[in-house]
């Protein structure tokens, strides 16, 4: 399935076959996203009950350079770019535009991205220690499900692949996956559901601050909200 791929592509660094996709194809895509998580959550727990074979620091490191590997770093540099932005936005929000397109990495994304892969690094130590593998497959699959609400109920801050997504974040998909969060949650680690106000204040944030939805603002988000779920499992009994 065309969209499927797609979607592959867009959220890892899988090596996949070029398809001949249109614009509908596109639009489809977000709907796999989760589907997408389903394969970055088994390498991550694959590599983490491979590293626990040895102590819980080895399976945490090998687990996040998993979750990296996988990935790209996409989500990560997202997040580098929307803290670019944001730190830039604070004193004149007429530079968000700019700083979003801008290819660097400033020093308030660095900053962020370090944090988070420290923060990440941190959590799945601590919650390796009290939560399943399963919980921890189902985390990735549950934030690649929040971009079709974030799609579907931000403004584009620009024509292109944004609009397109938003147009492909169909209510039913959002029902369906929203009713795999909450079943997934109570069956496996009902810490999971912190992805709901997560999601929530995430998408608050990005139309106070940024004004709108960008593939930056998925990726960021998408990385905040599985560290928010990591904090959740790691400490809540």
């Amino acid at each position: 399935m065309k969209p499927l791929v797609l979607a592959l592509q867009f959220m890892t660094r899988l090596p996949l076959p070029n398809v001949q996709a249109d614009s509908c194809d596109m639009a489809k895509a977000i709907r796999w996203f989760p589907i997408a998580g389903l394969l970055v959550g088994s390498g991550v727990a694959g590599a983490a009950w491979l590293g626990l074979q040895r102590d819980p620091w080895a399976g945490a490191i090998l687990a996040l350079l998993a979750w990296v590997a996988i990935t790209g770093a996409l989500h990560l540099d997202g997040l580098g770019d929307i803290a670019d932005a944001a730190g830039a936005g604070h004193a004149d929000a007429s530079r968000i535009s700019q700083v979003l397109s801008d290819p660097h990495v400033g020093s308030f994304g660095a900053t962020a991205i370090a944090l988070q892969l420290l923060s990440k690094l941190v959590l799945l130590r601590l919650s390796l220690e009290t939560s399943s593998m399963s919980a921890l497959i189902a985390l990735p699959v549950i934030a690649r499900a929040a971009p079709l609400f974030w799609a579907r109920t931000l403004p584009p801050l620009h024509t292109g692949l944004g609009t397109m997504f938003r147009s492909g974040a169909s209510l039913a998909a959002i029902g369906l996956w929203l009713s795999f969060i909450v079943l997934a949650a109570l069956a496996l680690a009902p810490a999971l559901l912190v992805a709901l106000p997560a999601i929530a204040a995430w998408r608050w944030w990005l139309l106070r601050r940024i004004g709108g939805i960008s593939g930056d603002g998925h990726g960021a988000g998408i990385e905040l909200v599985e560290s928010a779920m990591l904090a959740a499992l790691a400490f809540i009994p």
